[in-house]
């Protein structure tokens, strides 16, 4: 069992930048994928970015892609994404996510765990 906290949410200005960080429980956190999705209102949820067990291997939507930046400190259980050049469009709870299979990629259904989201608001 994981559990997983998300913070760094926030109000911004468009230009602005947030970081996000999902503090995770579990002695297996380094052997996890873990994701980020947002979901706006209205909207469906959407995948934002993953990172593999090791950090090795990242991927991103292309709507965040050179803007948005997905780390791990394994030693700390924790996951971050930097999220620079906010656009309204960015508007969203932001939920992280974690699967054992040690990649998730874009699909959430990959993921087991999810966070309690935290919410980004960039004003324009």
């Amino acid at each position: 069992q994981v559990q997983l906290v998300e913070s760094g949410g926030g109000l911004v200005q468009a230009g602005g930048s947030l970081r996000l960080s999902c503090a995770a429980s579990g002695r297996t956190f380094s052997s996890y994928g873990m994701g980020w999705f947002r979901q706006a209102p209205e909207k469906e949820r959407e995948f934002v970015a993953a990172i593999r067990w090791s950090g090795a291997i990242t991927h991103y939507s292309d709507s965040v892609k050179g803007r948005f930046t997905i780390s791990r400190d394994n030693a700390k259980t924790t996951v971050y994404l930097q999220m620079n050049s906010l656009k309204p469009e960015d508007t969203a709870v932001y939920y992280c996510a974690a699967t054992p299979t040690g990649w998730g990629g874009s699909n959430s259904d990959m993921y087991d765990y999810w966070g309690q989201g935290t919410q980004v608001t960039v004003s324009s």
